[in-house]
């Protein structure tokens, strides 16, 4: 496909790029991929600070995964700007197929080989049924550029999965598909990219202030 050319092909599209919020999964570390989990209290109470957080911002549309996880971290935050949330399946977390439902314990224990070249990072590996690394970067990173041309010159929430977090931040960086992740990929924080139709740029990574007061009410929570 060719790129557009004129003046609005140079306009800069500001992407706040959101990972959902907490749920019960995420904490027994076990492998969401695409099965439609819910978030937890706590989700629910970092989607509310999220949306907080951002409520002054002009931000001129909302997209999420239409997975329930990343929805219900949208709305609070569409409806603070009077919004709709725009879902957009494509925004999905990587399939991890058999390996769905799994703890990583589990999955090491289970299907070592499957285990070892999913921690290897092998572009082309994917889990029977589920999705290679490689494909899952290319649909991750197509879809933001896509939804980025929508909107030349404007500012738009993504709110999507830790492993799309991760591949935007690859792609903005340069960093290969195989490097171990340095970066971290947190509930519920917000993420800057810049992007001018074609190519993504880094702002800011792993901002999570606006969660500080949630984190510390935790802690007090597990205190025996």
């Amino acid at each position: 496909m060719p790129l557009p050319t004129g003046p609005q092909s140079l306009a800069l599209t500001h992407l706040i790029v959101i990972r959902h919020g907490e749920t019960a999964w995420n904490r027994e570390r076990r492998l969401q991929g695409q099965l439609d989990i819910p978030l937890n209290d706590f989700g629910v109470a970092q989607a509310r600070a999220l949306a907080e957080a951002l409520a002054g911002e002009p931000i001129d549309a909302v997209y999420s995964s239409d997975l329930s996880r990343a929805m219900e971290t949208a709305l609070p935050l569409a409806e603070r700007l009077g919004l709709p949330v725009r879902p957009e399946p494509r925004l999905r977390e990587r399939c991890y197929g058999e390996l769905e439902g799994m703890t990583y314990a589990e999955v090491a224990q289970q299907r070592p080989e499957d285990f070892a070249r999913w921690q290897a990072r092998v572009p082309g590996y994917g889990p029977p049924g589920g999705e290679s690394l490689l494909g899952f970067h290319e649909r991750a990173v197509e879809t933001v550029l896509a939804l980025s041309r929508r909107h030349p010159g404007e500012r738009i929430a993504l709110v999507a999965h830790g492993g799309v977090l991760d591949c935007l931040y690859r792609e903005a960086t340069g960093m290969t598909l195989e490097a171990p992740r340095e970066h971290e990929l947190l509930n519920a924080s917000i993420n800057r990219l810049r992007c001018d139709s074609h190519l993504l740029t880094l702002a800011q990574w792993g901002d999570v202030s606006h969660l500080a007061s949630l984190a510390l009410d935790e802690v007090d929570r597990r205190v025996p």
